[in-house]
């Protein structure tokens, strides 16, 4: 048991001494008394009475004890409570672009399982700020940066492909999210950029607008899912002859190649770090690391956890108390 108060213990000797003197003078002056009629006598204490009224004093020592240890606020420790501290933003910058539709995630498009991933992963926030930022031929902002991620979860679940002209502006897409961080405040702010091809449109250069989300104190992480080499792009399903994949002007098939040059400069230029993701399963760790390393660059603070005491000591004190004061008016009253 400790004491959040202990200074007030030092008044416990008070009551106990005052008692002792008290209980001490009175036997001292105890003796024999001439009554001329001893009919006066009659209502005076005796037997148990007697006895009782001589506990009087240490009824009210006990109380007066008891009073001073719930002034000292007695409590129990019950282990250490860890609280995360708060601060940091983000911004999710997700590819729409037709290359997301390449069904090589287990099965399922580019952007189906980008959006799974992305949804348990806004599952696992707490207190910390969350964007979403789509793009292809350009970008915008689907959501900007709130602590509601059921509104968060709701507007992922509308992104779709074909939603914003095709292309693959990656330079736009941070210059978009970089601007929805900008006047932020909080100690930690990032861009999780997840895209499967090169750059081929947008005013903005992808190194360019590294450099200024660096300058900014933004750092973005990278994730590039599919193929160095190239995979086909899905252009519509034929109801005989199945997928029909995009064609160049020559016939040949336009290859989405996933640019992993500039998406390495992009995360160095920013401070942050690059990742390749092959499957469901590789992109879910990918996210789970980079907020691992960006949690883990905070001190957790540590609050002891306690069970305030003090009650059990201040009722029982304050009943004895009443009674004494009650017993000494009453039952146990002096005579004049």
């Amino acid at each position: 048991m400790h004491f959040a108060s202990p200074w007030f213990l030092l008044a416990l000797p008070a009551p106990i001494l005052l008692t002792w003197l008290k209980l001490h003078h009175g036997r001292q002056r105890a003796g024999a008394v001439r009554f001329s009629d001893l009919r006066a006598l009659a209502g005076a204490p005796g037997g148990i009475r007697a006895a009782a009224w001589q506990a009087l004093p240490l009824l009210r020592a006990t109380a007066l004890c008891l009073l001073i240890v719930a002034l000292a606020r007695p409590h129990q420790f019950k282990g250490l409570q860890e609280l995360e501290t708060e601060g940091i933003d983000m911004v999710l910058a997700l590819d729409v672009s037709g290359s997301m539709s390449a069904e090589d995630m287990g099965g399922a498009t580019r952007l189906t399982a980008a959006k799974q991933v992305v949804e348990k992963f806004i599952e696992g926030l707490r207190n910390d700020r969350v964007g979403l930022v789509v793009f292809a031929g350009r970008a915008f902002t689907q959501c900007p940066l709130t602590l509601d991620y059921g509104m968060v979860q709701r507007l992922l679940g509308q992104v779709r492909l074909g939603m914003v002209e095709d292309g693959t502006a990656i330079g736009m897409a941070l210059a978009t999210a970089a601007s929805r961080l900008k006047d932020s405040e909080a100690k930690s702010k990032l861009i999780i950029l997840l895209t499967d091809g090169q750059n081929n449109r947008g005013e903005i250069d992808p190194l360019t607008a590294a450099k200024a989300a660096e300058a900014l104190g933004i750092k973005v992480y990278a994730i590039g899912v599919g193929s160095e080499k190239g995979v086909p792009i899905p252009q519509d399903v034929h109801p005989i002859y199945g997928v029909r994949y995009r064609r160049n002007p020559d016939g040949s098939l336009q290859l989405s190649k996933l640019d992993v040059k500039t998406l390495k400069e992009i995360a160095r230029l920013s401070g942050g770090q690059f990742f390749r993701a092959d499957d469901p399963s590789t992109l879910r760790r990918v996210y789970d690391d980079i907020w691992k390393m960006e949690k883990s660059k905070f001190q957790v603070r540590a609050f002891q956890r306690y069970r305030e005491l003090f009650a059990y000591f201040l009722w029982p004190g304050l009943a004895l108390l009443l009674l004494e004061i009650v017993l000494s008016q009453t039952w146990l009253r002096k005579l004049p």
